[in-house]
C-alpha cells in the first residue's frame, strides 16, 4: 500500500502540512522517507516494523547502516539514502554552527556532537575548535578506543588548536553504553584538558559526553 492509498486524514504527509513535524509519530515520519510499504504490509506498518527491528531511530543511523543489513525491505539503496540523509543533517549543523552567535547556545555544539558521536561503537574523542568570535573552524575525531574507553593526550589538543589557531574549544566523547554519566576518568581528563590548553590562552568552553538522550554537559555540571 502506497501513502496516498491511505485515507487524507491518515496520510503523513497532509498531517505534517496541517500540524508540523512534531505531531508525526517517528515511524509517521519515516513512512514519509519510504513512501511504499512491502507486500501485504502497508507503508506504516512497513516504518514500524523497520523502526523495531533497527531498534529505534539511533539503529537507523549506526556507522555504515551495518545494523539495517539484515531488516526485509530495506536494501543497499535505501540504506544510502538514509546515509545521505544523516550526513546532510550533520553538515547542516555543523555550517549552522559558523554563525558568529552560533555557540553562545551550547545546545548547538551537543547537537552537533550527537548526531557525529552517539552511534559510534567504540569511544571517540572529538573537538571542535572556535576561533575568537565562538565560530567553529574545524571539527575533528582526535582520538578512538575500544567500548572501554580512548586515551586522551591533552598534548595532541593542544597541538590541533595551536593548528588552527583556535581561541576555544569544545570536546565531547560517547560512551556506546548509552549511559552519560561522567566518570572519575572523566572529569580528570577535563581538568587536565583545561589547564594545558590555559597555557597558550585558548579557553575549554565544554565537555560534553553523549549517550542516549541529551548530550551531558560536564560545564553545566561545575566541572569546568
Amino acid at each position: 500500500m502506497r501513502l496516498a492509498d491511505l485515507a487524507p486524514a491518515d496520510r503523513p504527509r497532509e498531517r505534517l502540512l496541517q500540524l508540523g513535524p512534531d505531531a508525526l509519530s517517528d515511524a509517521e515520519l519515516l513512512a514519509l522517507f519510504l513512501r511504499t510499504g512491502q507486500r501485504g504490509e502497508d507503508v506504516l506498518a512497513f516504518a514500524t516494523r523497520v523502526l523495531r527491528d533497527a531498534d529505534g531511530l539511533a539503529g537507523l543511523f549506526v556507522h555504515e547502516g551495518r545494523a539495517l543489513a539484515d531488516i526485509r525491505g530495506i536494501g543497499p539503496a535505501k540504506r544510502a539514502e538514509l546515509r545521505a540523509v544523516i550526513t546532510l543533517a550533520q553538515r547542516y549543523l555543523a555550517s549552522a554552527l559558523t554563525r558568529p552567535d552560533a555557540v553562545r547556545d551550547p545546545a548547538a555544539a551537543a547537537d552537533y556532537f550527537a548526531l557525529s558521536l552517539r552511534d559510534r561503537p567504540q569511544e571517540v574523542f572529538a573537538a571542535a575548535f572556535l576561533d575568537a568570535r565562538h565560530r567553529i573552524v574545524a571539527f575533528e575525531d582526535l582520538f578512538h578506543g575500544t567500548l572501554d574507553g580512548a586515551s586522551v593526550h591533552p598534548r595532541e589538543v593542544v597541538r590541533r588548536a595551536i593548528h588552527h589557531r583556535a581561541a576555544a574549544v569544545i570536546v565531547a566523547h560517547n560512551h556506546p553504553s548509552g549511559v552519560a554519566e561522567p566518570s572519575a576518568a572523566d572529569i580528570a581528563v577535563t581538568r587536565r584538558l583545561r589547564e594545558a590548553l590555559a597555557l597558550v590562552d585558548v579557553r575549554l568552553l565544554d565537555h560534553f559526553i553523549v549517550g542516549e538522550g541529551r548530550p551531558l554537559s560536564l560545564a553545566a555540571r561545575g566541572y569546568l
